[in-house]
């Protein structure tokens, strides 16, 4: 991986984030499908978002024991089918003390990716991979479109008072600029 120093290189990491954030538009929308939440597609990138920063729950450092970057690691957080005795839940429902999740700087998790979690952990915590399905791009929006995904999949590192690589993406202001510095 590299990181990009140049304004000249900047659009490239503009490009790849608008063909991201595009090809993924059309996934928000059927969260609330007749199947229930989706774990690969719903759950997971808020975990892999939100929980495995460097230093966190990744693979490689395993903060307190936890590899929470795919579903076996995340399924030692969770009681099937008990979303309020589950260790998971418990912690991103805590706003403040040393068991608050994700830890300041990073941002809290949503109500919404909060019910997400919950409502799969309640529908029996399954390993579900979902067929994907026409995508209809007509009325994409910046509010109604583009930041859910960001919210999902990029906040949980760009986001709160400390945004890494300090790449600020909650809002227009901050999504507006071609970036200078990006990993790709």
């Amino acid at each position: 991986m590299k990181f990009f120093q140049s304004k000249k290189k900047g659009w490239r990491a503009a490009a790849a984030l608008s063909i991201v954030l595009f090809a993924t538009a059309c996934t928000r929308e059927y969260i609330e499908d007749i199947n229930g939440v989706c774990f690969e597609r719903d759950v997971l990138p808020i975990f892999q978002s939100n929980c495995t920063q460097s230093g966190c729950h990744n693979s490689a450092s395993r903060e307190a024991g936890y590899d929470l970057s795919n579903y076996n690691g995340i399924l030692k957080a969770v009681e099937p089918g008990n979303y309020k005795h589950s260790e998971a839940y418990s912690v991103i429902t805590k706003t403040v003390g040393e068991e608050a999740m994700p830890p300041s700087p990073y941002n809290h998790l949503t109500d919404e990716q909060i019910t997400t979690i919950s409502l799969w952990i309640e529908e029996g915590a399954k390993n579900s991979t979902c067929a994907s399905t026409t995508c209809d791009t007509t009325g994409v929006t910046l509010s109604g479109s583009v930041m859910p995904l960001l919210q999902t999949y990029c906040n949980g590192c760009h986001g709160g008072s400390a945004p890494s690589g300090d790449i600020n993406l909650t809002n227009y202001n901050g999504i507006k600029p071609a970036p200078t510095t990006v990993r790709l």
